[in-house]
């Protein structure tokens, strides 16, 4: 059973005070409070909680509205709990980026199951996203790898791979990246070619 620090954000006190006590007994720690969906999103930046639970209904900005803003800029995931099970809402949810949703009223035992899967999920989501981030990253180095071997076979009538060798051979003796050689070889010869 993973246990977390949870932001909890619903306009009825009573609620927050009886899902509190629930959470406390299953092992996770409540580090915020809030009675609007506004307060919800400004202590999920300042708090940085590992979870994230919202009632939709609620004033100033609802709970959907909330979890889009705390799911675009990756704060935490975010279990909606909530009287509402139409699927217009859920679709809604969805959309928002809610990665579990509980109807009302539901059971302590049915809580850690929700919670255990939004942040499983997160977690995945979290670790693609990197994978994204680094093939993009190859894919741009390539490129610029590719375009700077180009410039040193046309400007010294090098092979393909005689090219490559001296790409790698300045990268290792000024220890630096192999993007940051091709990048330098790149901008020299744009600087070449306005001075012509």
């Amino acid at each position: 059973m993973q246990q977390g620090r949870v932001l909890i954000a619903d306009d009825d006190a009573v609620i927050r005070m009886d899902l509190k006590a629930m959470l406390e007994e299953i092992g996770h720690e409540v580090v915020g409070e809030a009675d609007n969906g506004e307060s919800a999103c400004y202590l999920a930046r300042s708090i940085k909680p590992d979870l994230v639970l919202l009632d939709i209904m609620m004033p100033k900005m609802n709970g959907l509205e909330a979890a889009a803003r705390i799911n675009q800029e990756r704060i935490a995931p975010v279990l909606l709990l909530t009287a509402y099970s139409e699927a217009p809402m859920i679709e809604q949810a969805t959309r928002a980026g809610v990665l579990a949703y509980l109807v009302k009223p539901f059971r302590k035992q049915e809580l850690q199951p929700a919670i255990e899967i939004a942040m499983a999920r997160y977690r995945e989501l979290a670790a693609l996203e990197g994978e994204v981030e680094g093939l993009q990253d190859q894919m741009e180095t390539r490129k610029t790898v590719g375009r700077a071997k180009a410039i040193l076979m046309e400007r010294h009538g090098l092979a393909e791979r005689e090219a490559f060798r001296r790409l790698q051979a300045q990268s290792l003796s000024m220890n630096k990246s192999l993007k940051e050689i091709a990048d330098a070889i790149i901008l020299a010869d744009d600087l070449n070619v306005v001075k012509k």
